[in-house]
Parts: structure tokens; sequence; C-alpha cells
């Protein structure tokens, strides 16, 4: 019987083609990103020596996670030169399936229908699990005011645009020692497909559906508001306004005010911590491949900070070429390592990922191969 081996997509030409495109080029300086080198990995007595560029792209939020991440595998790798281009979690699972990215951010796990095309991309597994766990801040900007108490209600409200200013006695009851302005409430979202704003939904739409009757999408639903491209545009729109308040990865919101969240009899600042506890206790979705580690995430643990982030990093198993190959393994190896955990830890104040979880992402990590 004649075996016919299905190859992937990926190929270096097509990688390096992205190059020119990229809106953010995360390389060593004085590397060229535009230089060709046909050599692959080469075995050293060190260890495995890398070189090439390797081009991915996707989720915003995780950008500057990834710049540490970039600058100590390149460290290590002096040859290699790793581009990111941050153009949001829907267009980088789109870049993902047309074969354009051989590795990518998402801020929310591929959709069963997505799965299987990038699967047919691939040509095996795809590798899916959370490389970067983070709270999603609902943060404003109203002067003199750093914090404020809100439950999911009058948050779920106030997106929806039913409560329209600062004083609402929604808000005011809730916060009897801070001193509310009459200000009008500007809302604002982001612009472009964004796993951020899945995830802000579905947190919405699980804990009070009764007010948030939208479907969970990564478009956000109300039509009418401010809204920006990427989570700096959303942050940089929230600072230039007075009164105005949006949804952003925490760790980017900078000097802004921030909500504390109603989680059952309490309000809970954000924190990584409190939002790593809800990966930590949350199932994982039944159903998947082997390599595959989503989670139905569980939003009403007391204690926790409920609007998370969870990003995943996705890649094949299989890619057509070794340098890929080699290049797609060194680099989310070296993000699961203690070093890379605490550098992205230390440039983006996410949460490091359990050392349980990353040994079993690891295992799935060092089954990427070349074809053939």
């Amino acid at each position: 019987m004649e075996r016919h081996v299905k190859l992937s997509r990926f190929t270096r030409a097509g990688s390096a083609a992205m190059v020119g495109a990229l809106a953010l080029t995360l390389a060593a300086c004085g590397t060229d990103p535009n230089t060709g080198d046909d050599s692959t990995a080469e075995a050293t007595e060190g260890g495995m020596e890398l070189s090439g560029t390797l081009s991915g792209g996707g989720a915003s939020s995780q950008e500057s996670a990834m710049e540490a991440w970039r600058a100590g595998f390149q460290s290590q790798h002096p040859d290699v030169t790793v581009n990111y281009d941050p153009t949001g979690s829907g267009t980088g699972r789109e870049q993902f399936i047309a074969g354009a990215f051989p590795f990518i951010g998402s801020d929310a796990a591929l959709e069963d229908d997505e799965m299987t095309a990038a699967e047919e991309t691939c040509g095996s597994d795809v590798i899916e699990y959370p490389g970067y766990i983070s709270p999603v801040a609902v943060a404003f900007n109203l002067e003199g005011i750093d914090s404020v108490n809100m439950t999911p209600e009058t948050i779920a409200s106030i997106f929806k645009g039913d409560i329209t200013t600062w004083d609402d006695e929604a808000i005011a009851a809730d916060n009897p020692d801070v001193e509310l302005p009459d200000t009008d409430i500007t809302v604002v979202h982001r612009s472009d497909p964004s796993g951020t704003t899945e995830n802000f939904v579905e947190y919405l739409s699980t804990v009070v559906p009764d007010v948030w009757d939208f479907e969970v999408e990564d478009v956000w639903p109300v039509e009418g508001q401010e809204s920006a491209q990427g989570t700096s545009g959303v942050v940089s729109t929230i600072t230039a306004g007075e009164g105005t308040i949006g949804y952003a990865d925490a760790s980017a919101i900078g000097e802004l005010g921030s909500v504390a969240v109603g989680v059952g009899d309490e309000f809970v600042p954000y924190s990584p911590e409190a939002a790593a506890e809800v990966v930590a206790q949350s199932p994982r979705v039944e159903g998947t491949a082997d390599t595959v580690w989503a989670y139905d995430l569980a939003r009403d643990i007391p204690g926790t900070y409920p609007i998370v982030l969870v990003s995943y990093h996705i890649a094949c198993t299989t890619y057509e070429d070794a340098e890929t190959a080699e290049l797609v393994k060194g680099l989310y190896s070296y993000i699961l390592s203690d070093e890379g955990q605490e550098q992205g830890t230390a440039a983006a104040g996410s949460a490091p990922v359990s050392e349980e979880l990353r040994s079993e992402f690891l295992t799935a990590v060092e089954t990427i191969s070349a074809a053939g």
C-alpha cells in the first residue's frame, strides 16, 4: 500500500516573505531580518545551535511579553531573528490557517472549524496551550479617582450603554466613600476582532446573562461607542478622554484607574495571582487532541479575579522544513523555561504558568518536528 504524507504548508520561504509586511520587528540590534540563511539547526557540543528567521504574530496582549521572550531567546541564539506582528488575535488565527504565520498568539482558543482548518494547513495536530495569563482590567480615566467597586451587573450595564453617568446610583451604592462626578461615561472598545473582547464578553455573558444578552464573539456587539485598534489603541483612547472606560490587558493600562470586580460578597482588584488561580481551578475542555489545552474558565470562584485573559500559543506539531520546526520548538521551549517565565512576568506583569502545567505543555512542544 502506498502511503501519502500530507505536508504542512508552512515553509521557510513563506515565513520569510512575511517579514517585509510586519508592523513590528522584534529583531536584535544589528541583525538584518531579510538576510537569508540556508542553514538549519546545527548540533553542537553545548546543545542545539539555531539560526534563521522566524516570523509570527497575533495577540497584541502578548506584545510586551513577546519582546522579552524574543530578547532572551535571541541572546541564547545570536544567529536567530524572531519577528512578532501584534495584528490582533483574529487576524493572527486567520494568518495561521492561511499558512502565513508558523506560530501565533491568540487571546481565544481555536473554534472547532478553525481547528479543523488549522490541522489541514499543518498537515498534523495543532499545539495549543495557555502561554500568557493576565487579568483583563476594566480601566477608566476619572480625575482624582484611582479605583471604584463595581458589580458584574453594573459593569454590563455600563458597557451596554444603560448606565451613562459616573454618579449613577448603581455605581454610588458600592462606593460610599468616593465622591463621584456627574461626568458622562464614554465606553471605549476594540475596533478589530479581538480575543480580549471575546474573553471580556464571555465573562459578562456567563456571570450576568440577564443583563448582557449578546452572543459571545470576538467583535464588539454594541454600536455607537468609541472604538480603537489593538490594546495600545484602547489604552491611548481612554487616557486621552475624561470619564472614559474600557477593557484591556492589565499589563498595558499604566496609570489609569481600575475597577475592583464583585465576586460573591467581595470586590476583588486585579492581580496576576488572582487571575492565575482562575485557570488553576478551571476544567480543561474535553474532546480535544492530546496536544490541545483549552479551558472552560470558572468565573465565580471566591477570592479570584474573574475577568482573566488566557492567551494561547498555537503552532503545528509538524512543519515542512527542519529550520522552521527547530525554531518554533526552541522559542516555545524557552518561553516555558524558568527564565522565560521570569522574563515575561517582569516585562508584562503577567502571571507565570505553573510548573505542573508547563511540564505538560513541554511534552507537546518537544514533539515538534519536520515532516518526512
